[in-house]
């Protein structure tokens, strides 16, 4: 799946190499067994991040005489023992303790009390109670299997369109990363020594862009649909008992997202309140045992595990690249280009669009950004910005056919039976909203950038 973007890499390495004259001795056979190692590694289905680093170890032995293997465990341990990255686990053992203790379908079932009279009814519901879980989560898959779970039965024996419905439960997923505590922010800050408070303060504005953009579509989708028009009529009584189903998300939404805006914590500080916080209201409902925290904890420590393995080979891929100068001379090439800043920009962008329907969007950002980041600064884009529309890429990848993690997760809770196309026909409004989204915050980077400048972050 991922073999033509890492031998675009290796083509880009020759080109390099070639432009700035380095002094390195290529032989022919050395090339063509490399070419032939890379073919079979990811022909053969090697985990990602053992891939990663088993290509970096070829491309440092094929194209450097420096002794690298000397130190790569120095190379792994930099990454591994940022304070940073901590948060990681932190935000997904919190998400895994909240949807072990129902506080996901208490959340569903109070946003259906209020939104179900809009037009396009349910549909709304999907949208806002993934957009308000993704602020405790940070993570689109965590965000779409956990709404998945909790909405799916909701939409049984009812007048829409299963299409609408799994698109909208996919787009609703891609928030996950976008809405802060997003994890794609957090990583991005450890590869470009950037910001994570100023990051998602930028996120705000674009969060609320697309949240509004989802719910344009669900808005024509329901006036088209007049089956679907809108729900009954709820007592206000009713719906202000309700709100007691928010009141725990709210809550933590204030302990994660508040103190960190207000300065008060760093993004791991608060993810650790963040988990006492699930911890206690899991406690007040009687969810929390040993049991619970046990499952919580070992489902939390895969995905760490993961991420992980991926970053550290990304790691060591990067380093060898960035000790070649690829970065270097592609910022300088690219720079030099007759093109507006632009025009480039909207090249990077389709870019990122096109890996995004055959790569998985964590990994595209980790293995692409070491090389796009430096043309970016060159261009003379602010790397907040940057960071935020690389997190939206990276979501649109979630729910780009044929590709996209989230749509396989919803079609894997699906119990009807129906083809995939189902969920890649449903998602492409909202994906086609997703990338005007990214165009309108071409044209307009105040949108991301207006928050942090004025709290002077």
């Amino acid at each position: 799946m991922i073999a033509a973007v890492f031998l675009l890499i290796l083509l880009l390495l020759f080109v390099g190499l070639w432009l700035t004259g380095a002094n390195v001795q290529v032989p022919l056979a050395e090339t063509l067994t490399l070419v032939g190692l890379l073919t079979f590694l990811f022909g053969s289905g090697v985990y990602i991040g053992a891939a990663l680093g088993i290509l970096g170890i070829l491309i440092g032995y094929a194209f450097s005489e420096r002794p690298f293997w000397t130190f790569i465990g120095q190379m792994v341990w930099g990454p591994s023992s940022s304070y940073v990255l901590v948060a990681v686990p932190l935000f997904l053992l919190m998400g895994e303790i909240l949807l072990r203790a129902g506080l996901s379908e208490r959340l569903y079932k109070a946003m259906n009390v209020w939104l179900e009279r809009l037009p396009g009814g349910l549909l709304h519901t999907n949208i806002m109670s993934s957009a308000l879980f993704s602020a405790i989560s940070g993570s689109s898959v965590a965000t779409a299997a956990t709404m998945g779970s909790v909405a799916l039965p909701f939409f049984k024996g009812t007048a829409y369109s299963p299409r609408y419905v799994l698109g909208s439960l996919a787009a609703g997923g891609a928030l996950g990363n976008l809405i802060p505590p997003g994890i794609t922010f957090i990583i991005y800050a450890l590869i470009t020594e950037t910001s994570v408070g100023a990051l998602y303060l930028a996120a705000a504005g674009p969060s609320l862009l697309v949240v509004l953009l989802f719910t344009a579509v669900i808005v024509w989708h329901g006036w088209s649909q007049r089956a679907v028009m809108a729900g009954p009529r709820v007592p206000l009584a009713e719906k202000f008992r309700a709100l007691s189903g928010l009141l725990p998300t709210l809550i933590l939404m204030l302990l994660v997202l508040g103190t960190i805006y207000g300065g008060f914590a760093t993004p791991t500080e608060a993810a650790a309140l963040g988990v006492l916080g699930a911890m206690f209201f899991a406690a007040l409902d009687g969810k929390l045992s040993w049991k619970m925290l046990h499952e919580s904890a070992e489902s939390s420590a895969r995905v760490t595990a993961m991420i992980g393995l991926i970053l550290f080979g990304a790691y060591l891929l990067n380093f060898i690249i960035t000790s070649l100068g690829v970065p270097q001379m592609m910022a300088k090439t690219v720079s030099s280009l007759p093109l507006p800043p632009w025009a480039i920009m909207l090249l990077i962008i389709g870019l990122y669009i096109a890996l995004g329907t055959f790569m998985e969007g964590f990994s595209m950002v980790i293995t692409t950004l070491p090389v796009v980041f430096p043309v970016v600064k060159a261009l003379g884009y602010d790397p907040i910005w940057f960071g935020v529309i690389v997190t939206m890429l990276v979501e649109i990848a979630m729910i780009s056919p044929p590709d996209g993690t989230v749509l396989y997760v919803l079609q894997g809770m699906r119990t009807d039976g129906r083809p995939i196309t189902d969920v890649f026909a449903g998602v492409m409004p909202f994906f086609l909203v997703y990338i005007f989204a990214v165009l309108l915050l071409l044209v307009m980077p105040g949108l991301a950038l207006w928050l942090p400048s004025v709290l002077g972050r």
